[in-house]
């Protein structure tokens, strides 16, 4: 036991560590994080993928805005959307993943009510005209007509986000008559979400409706919604969703009872609420009284009518009769987009119907607050299974004692999971077997190999050490020789640099250099990258040498985006320390290029030249001419083809005689949003019009784009150049190319 006390005890402090984040007693982030992870793989995996047909979502999509035009439509199309759901397709309940909080203006019936009460006040055919008009005009009245005496829910949101100034929370609209009243869980240690606003429907239009449910998701720390609060406070009293709001309608309305276990089981602080009781349904809820939303699949696990094809009467009235109806958005424009479990981007409105699915089915998990318990127990088990035997064991039985703890480990949680529609924390779990063995098989191993020392001596002082780790496998295969391979090369330099030295002091200077020089070069590491040298400001780094790696391009773009992410990220922090801002501009090409040991004989470096490499430098000194943070060339988008690229000009730059396209990287292919991407093609499209010489139109795209982006100075230089050539044309075969005099 002595021999082992060291490890036993580290192993011990490990296991109080994780039972101090069970507790809650400390945090850690990563620990959610996987958490997160592993529930929404648990979630893929068992989701059951198929289509729901008993909930159709009447979609107000990018067809819908062009055929019935621009959103929002005038009450009366929607009107007429309510009388064709219930009088031509007999839906059973509707619901509106919409508010409707500001009146609908656009029949100009104010306008006329102030030309009566003006101008033509008095004026007997007028006022006659416009009593007959009044009824057909009031377009808010009509709607609300229309929803008067049907099964609609309406739908609103909750706010925290402050007033004017600051000031108190934003309230518009008129809210519903809350489910359950002030005061019915008073001296109950339950955590609802609050609010302090809210954005509701008009009086008459709530007033019409049959009900109405508040739409906000619970969105957990990385964004993703995964949970939906069935009951919100606001002002001491409770509300329920839409998706609840829209299964009582369909059941008739009956209550809601809090649901708990029998008081025996009840400790002190314990909420007790675990599931509300609707009707014949019990929905279970978690310690913050949300529900976890049972996706089926990806989008498109329920059906989607669009909504242009319910007005026209073109929808098979076998899809909509008798069904559950729910009037949301899918285009990008109108900002219903979610990131879930399932998808990056989901309808919102696919969110609530699958979560009336998941009522209806009963197939809601649960995760009451008790299973922070079971998750102590299990991780106080494990934790000292492992650091009482590991110690004790062989490589060989160590790792079967592993593989076997995690095999139960997942058995248990997946069991629980499948066949007991409980959530029970894993991932806690498996982290803490993983460190303790990982632990364990690196103690004592503190005498490196040869191998990786000679490579280390070779190598160390460029590359990261996990490139040093697997040189050292096989040391032979790496030399400092020159050679000639296909690389990338990447040049940064920060803009304005000169400015910004002069007003610092050497120290401060010295600090801010290595304040944002240190995570740009750990990043280059992070991403298989070489140091080459550090230029003052500047860092050279290149790709593909001294170890080979096929997607040399690919880091090399990673790395740039992710370089300028972390730049952005480190601004506050500069500005804090009164600091200027950073910015830096990044020049990417591919090609074959020397590598090795060059200098003399005083003095040598492993670096790597060629023409390739200048035109690197060329393309980072021309970033700010167009307002790019990152340019590459035409070779690294065809090494790299899992990135999207806005082409940005052809041009000869100083040096080199024939013309070269240059692109801008915006993300990964998967990763980028619509409307950047949307944007990225209409500059496109401005570009190619340049091109042709046809000014006047490509100023129009670029004027188009200035508004989605002011200030961008890319769409700025090339309305300098339409300006330019249109006074003095270029001659017919023109190619579209720019010439760069200066370095």
């Amino acid at each position: 036991m002595t021999k082992h006390f060291a490890r036993i005890l580290v192993g011990l402090l490990l296991v109080a560590l994780f039972l101090g984040n069970c507790a809650r007693w400390v945090t850690l982030p990563l620990v959610e994080r996987l958490e997160a992870i592993a529930y929404d793989a648990r979630l893929r995996l068992t989701m059951p993928g198929t289509l729901d047909p008993r909930i159709v979502i009447v979609d107000i999509d990018e067809r819908s805005l062009q055929a019935e035009g621009r959103w929002p439509w005038g009450r009366d199309k929607l009107a007429r959307l309510v009388d064709q759901l219930f009088d031509r397709y007999q839906v059973a309940v509707a619901g509106f993943d919409i508010v409707f909080a500001e009146p609908d203006g656009s029949s100009g019936l104010a306008q006329l009510e102030a030309l009566a009460a003006g101008e033509l006040s008095g004026n007997a055919a007028f006022e006659s005209a416009l009593r007959e008009l009044r009824s057909r005009l009031a377009f808010d009245e009509l709607l609300a007509a229309r929803l008067r005496d049907r099964p609609v829910v309406l739908g609103y949101y909750f706010s925290n986000a402050g007033g004017a100034e600051g000031g108190a929370s934003l309230t518009v609209g008129r809210l519903p008559d809350p489910v359950l009243a002030a005061g019915t869980f008073s001296g109950r240690n339950i955590r609802f979400t609050r609010w302090s606003g809210h954005g509701a429907n008009l009086p008459a239009l709530q007033a019409a409706a049959a009900s109405a449910g508040h739409f906000n998701q619970l969105t957990d720390t990385d964004g993703v919604a995964r949970r939906v609060p069935m009951l919100a406070e606001f002002n001491g009293a409770y509300y329920e969703s839409l998706s609840l709001a829209v299964v009582r309608l369909l059941l008739g309305s009956p209550g809601i009872e809090p649901g708990e276990p029998a008081e025996a089981v009840l400790s002190r602080g314990y909420s007790g609420l675990e599931w509300l009781n609707v009707g014949p349904l019990r929905l279970p809820v978690d310690e913050l009284v949300t529900s976890y939303v049972p996706y089926r699949g990806p989008r498109g696990s329920f059906t989607y009518v669009s909504a242009t094809d319910v007005l026209a009467g073109r929808v098979d009235p076998q899809k909509l009769e008798k069904r559950v109806v729910l009037v949301g958005t899918s285009a990008p424009g109108l900002f219903d987009l979610r990131s879930t479990p399932v998808a990056p981007v989901f309808p919102g409105v696919e969110i609530h119907a699958n979560l009336i699915a998941g009522m209806l089915d009963g197939n809601i998990r649960q995760r009451p607050p008790y299973v922070l318990g079971a998750e102590f127990l299990l991780l106080l088990a494990t934790g000292l299974l492992l650091v009482l035997w590991l110690p004790w064991l062989s490589p060989a039985r160590a790792t079967a004692l592993f593989a076997g703890t995690v095999a139960l480990t997942l058995g248990i949680n997946f069991a629980v999971w499948q066949y007991g529609n409980l959530i029970l924390p894993i991932a806690s779990g498996l982290l803490l077997i993983a460190l303790l063995y990982t632990f364990n098989m690196a103690w004592g191993f503190f005498v490196e190999a040869r191998g990786k020392r000679q490579i280390t001596g070779l190598f160390g002082q460029y590359v990261p050490p996990e490139l040093v780790d697997e040189m050292a496998k096989d040391p032979g295969r790496f030399s400092m020789e020159g050679e000639s391979r296909e690389l990338s090369v990447l040049f940064t330099d920060v803009r304005g640099f000169t400015t910004i030295s002069e007003g610092l002091d050497p120290k401060a200077l010295a600090s801010l250099m290595n304040t944002f020089l240190t995570p740009l070069t750990r990043i280059i590491y992070r991403h298989r990258g070489t140091i080459d040298k550090y230029m003052g400001d500047a860092i050279m780094a290149f790709w593909g040498a001294p170890v080979d790696d096929p997607d040399h391009a690919a880091n090399a773009v990673a790395a740039a985006l992710e370089m300028q992410a972390t730049l952005a990220a480190l601004q506050p922090q500069f500005k804090e320390r009164g600091w200027p801002p950073i910015r830096i501009g990044v020049g990417i090409n591919t090609g074959r290029m020397s590598v090795g040991n060059m200098g003399s004989e005083i003095r040598l470096a492993y670096t790597v030249m060629g023409d390739a490499v200048n035109l690197a430098s060329r393309l980072e000194g021309i970033t700010k001419e167009y307002g790019a943070d990152i340019i590459v060339g035409e070779a690294v988008c065809r090494a790299a083809p899992g990135f999207h690229y806005v082409e940005l000009d052809r041009v000869r730059v100083k040096g080199k005689d024939e013309p070269v396209a240059i692109f801008e990287p915006i993300g990964r292919k998967g990763e980028v949003g619509q409307a950047v991407l949307d944007q990225a093609a209409l500059f496109q499209k401005a570009v190619k019009l340049f091109r042709s010489q046809n000014w006047d139109l490509a100023e129009v795209q670029l004027l188009n784009l200035q508004k989605v982006a002011p200030g961008r100075k890319l769409y700025e230089l090339y309305l300098e150049r339409v300006a330019i050539y249109r006074a003095d044309p270029p001659p017919a075969d023109w190619n579209g190319v720019f010439v760069f005099q200066t370095k």
